[in-house]
């Protein structure tokens, strides 16, 4: 069934709860493991259903946030999640308790009752009107960013659409183009700094309310955190600044000088990787995906078969529209078994890296989209996140189909890009512990620790004021996760560590490393994500050793590259 032909119905809310009583009810009274097993799975068809509708209305919401239709369902849904959580840990109460738990976890594992031990650690009645409220301002923020109409040369631009000429060789072009995106955010920064100050206490309130100390550790509960802590994360972020850093400001520096300019950088100096420009994709946003089927079907049959799958029932929607929230992400409506990738296509090499980005957690979900318990077929989201950021290693092996003469640019900006993002991304998690640790912070105080940080882990950008918002360390509210996801982003940096050990796995030997990237997916979630490493023989991002030796392969490779012919 093609994506435009799927029906949407909002769900009765009564009867979703009469249904989840009725099943609750029927668990605790089962009476063999055959009766208890039945219950569990009718339960998860009609979650198929209920989750499947809420895909749908998020997914057309995002596509157009000014469509009145599901902007009322988007209104419902942030109202309803919250409301059907009380039933859902009554379900949860009722499986943990269940005499028949050993049963279970010898046909589908203990994970399910790892997750939810720590599923009950995360939800209170009393928390209902605080979570959604959370929604609300969240969906705010998001409509706030796809209303952006930013003037620029005689046109009007939404942010995403802004992003070609923000990396546009031309010194003064590309200047003025992040004078403009920082304009509009500066202009909307109050608006931009109630959000942020509500959502903080909200979500202190609710860690208070269910016992914790703020929000910390229900934020770790509620990412599923269950292979390591803050502590572990906390010596990951050494790591980084002790490894990653140094290398990082030392691509920074040589990028300084083949750009002629003086280091550090300013943040539009920054995104201009090559003199005579970044690697631009060759061709229209339909060539990119005519590409991304030949890059498919040569990797693997089952690639070549999913691809074409989502080409075929429309599962893709990557035009950058008026109205079109920003981003991109990857969802699935599991009544249907297919996955949906959205994304917003701008004319650059992010259109190439969405392709096989979201493209791996797809496909991740395509192998294991019959996986039961269906909340299986995804494993944690750093575990998620290496399907994707690997995915894009592989995708080196068709450079030249979606970059033509750009394909040698793409491969070291690339590389370059995964390493100078590490340090990036764990300032943001670095980040949003100390906003959770000090909930009664101003904004400005706010943007105060994002301007200290930047100073710690990416000393190569120049804070000067001269572009508005940017340059003066409030950039962080660019960043949609830190409104909506707290304490998500410190998962990307995991998994491009990994992702990076898949890198130099391919340029030994590619069909030993997608061995090894099959035997990761097909595990789905069945496995905490240290497990699913140590079961595909890959090593953890939490053993320093790794972050080390990966990093001293990519500086190395980098420092290498034959540069000649490209300025």
């Amino acid at each position: 069934m093609k994506f435009t032909e799927m029906p949407y119905t909002r769900p009765d809310p009564d009867a979703v709860k009469a249904d989840l009583r009725d099943l609750t009810d029927r668990l605790r009274r089962a009476e063999s493991y055959r009766e208890a097993r039945a219950v569990f799975l009718e339960k998860e068809e009609k979650e198929k259903r209920l989750h499947t509708m809420g895909s749908l209305a998020h997914v057309r919401h995002s596509i157009d946030t000014r469509d009145k239709f599901y902007d009322g369902e988007i209104k419902f849904w942030n109202r309803f999640g919250p409301e059907i959580e009380e039933y859902g840990q009554a379900w949860t109460d009722a499986l943990l308790a269940s005499p028949f738990r050993k049963d279970f976890e010898s046909e589908w594992g203990d994970l399910l009752f790892i997750n939810a031990e720590i599923s009950r650690k995360t939800f209170s009645p009393g928390i209902i009107a605080d979570m959604q409220k959370e929604n609300e301002l969240v969906t705010e923020y998001d409509k706030l960013i796809a209303s952006a109409q930013i003037p620029f040369e005689g046109g009007v631009y939404t942010l995403s659409q802004l992003g070609p000429f923000r990396t546009d060789p031309d010194d003064a072009r590309r200047l003025a183009a992040w004078k403009a995106s920082g304009k509009w955010y500066k202009d909307s920064q109050e608006k931009l700094d109630r959000i942020y100050d509500e959502l903080v206490k909200v979500r202190d309130t609710m860690g208070r309310k269910l016992g914790y100390d703020g929000y910390t550790q229900l934020g770790y509960f509620r990412m599923k955190r269950n292979c390591y802590t803050k502590e572990d994360v906390g010596r990951f972020r050494e790591a980084v600044r002790k490894y990653l850093v140094p290398v990082a400001d030392s691509i920074i520096r040589q990028q300084a000088k083949r750009l002629g300019k003086t280091y550090p950088l300013s943040f539009a100096d920054a995104a201009l990787t090559f003199r005579s420009g970044n690697p631009r994709p060759a061709g229209t946003p339909n060539e990119i995906l005519e590409q991304g089927k030949a890059f498919y079907d040569a990797l693997s049959p089952e690639t070549g078969e999913f691809f074409r799958m989502m080409l075929d029932s429309g599962l893709m929607d990557v035009l950058s529209t008026e109205g079109k929230e920003g981003g991109g992400y990857c969802t699935s409506f599991p009544l249907y078994e297919v996955p949906f990738i959205f994304a917003n296509f701008n004319g650059t090499q992010g259109d190439v890296e969405v392709v096989t980005h979201e493209a791996g957690h797809a496909f991740a979900y395509w192998m294991n989209r019959r996986r039961i318990p269906a909340e299986c077929a995804w494993p944690s989201m750093e575990a998620c996140e290496v399907h994707s950021m690997s995915m894009e290693f592989f995708g080196w092996m068709n450079a030249d189909g979606f970059f033509g003469p750009d394909a040698e640019k793409f491969k070291y900006s690339h590389l370059a890009g995964a390493v100078t993002f590490i340090p990036y991304g764990t300032m943001v998690d670095h980040f949003q512990h100390i906003i959770y640790e000090n909930p009664k912070l101003t904004p400005a105080g706010r943007h105060a620790e994002w301007k200290r940080l930047l100073g710690i882990y990416m000393p190569w950008m120049k804070l000067d004021g001269e572009i508005p918002f940017f340059s003066e360390g409030e950039g962080w509210q660019r960043q949609s996760h830190i409104y909506s996801s707290p304490f998500y982003y410190i998962d990307y940096c995991l998994a491009q560590t990994v992702a990076l050990e898949f890198w130099a796995m391919i340029r030994r030997r590619r069909e030993d490393a997608w061995e090894h990237y099959m035997a990761y997916t097909k595990q789905g979630g069945s496995r905490t994500f240290t497990g699913l490493l140590a079961h595909a023989g890959l090593p953890s991002p939490f053993d320093e050793a790794c972050l080390r030796d990966v990093c001293e392969a990519a500086a190395q490779w980098l420092a290498s590259f034959d540069l000649t012919g490209i300025e």
